[in-house]
């Protein structure tokens, strides 16, 4: 019988051999002392990471619909923080993340606020995208002529292939 390589061999408190799965996904305090295996594409889950180390992401309320990929910004709805489509037409919706899945208007969305968006497509690779001010929530490699008031200039990043932009919050400037 071959060996499944999925498991590792351990020993029960009686003494008796036993194959066993690693843990894919920490619950906390119930999980210590226990052997890791990696997810789907080969890496660790974060909630087995230490405090501190791991993607930065953030949950919150999403006020509209958002598509896979679409650039975010963070605002407070009525007390609620929540998330919607960045929009460089206007100047208080500047991207300060992106999700990679979609959500419907009034779920939960996964905001990852730095990192490789690579949930985005029809990229050039080496080339610079800023926020679009006519297509909220994605990327352009034409910022807006310097021409339009109250809107803004705002680098979300470069492209690394075809499929991902790396992504940093920086400021953006107002066109005035």
């Amino acid at each position: 019988m071959p060996l499944n390589t999925d498991k590792f061999l351990t020993m029960t408190s009686n003494g008796i051999r036993t194959l066993a799965a690693g843990i894919p996904v920490s619950v906390g305090i119930g999980s210590a002392n226990q052997i890791v295996s990696t997810n789907a594409n080969g890496k660790l889950d974060s909630s087995l990471m230490p405090s501190g180390i791991g993607s930065a992401t953030e949950v919150m309320l999403a006020s509209e619909a958002l598509s896979a990929g679409d650039f975010v910004n963070i605002w407070d709805n009525a007390g609620v923080r929540s998330v919607r489509k960045a929009d460089a037409s206007n100047v208080a919706r500047f991207a300060e993340g992106y999700v990679l899945t979609s959500v419907t208007n009034g779920s939960s969305a996964t905001v990852i606020l730095q990192g490789t968006n690579t949930a985005v497509t029809g990229l050039t690779i080496g080339v610079r995208y800023y926020l679009s001010h006519t297509n909220p929530g994605t990327a352009t490699t034409t910022p807006p002529p310097v021409t339009t008031v109250n809107a803004i200039v705002q680098l979300l990043g470069i492209s690394v292939a075809t499929t991902s932009l790396n992504f940093e919050f920086d400021d953006f400037i107002l066109l005035s």
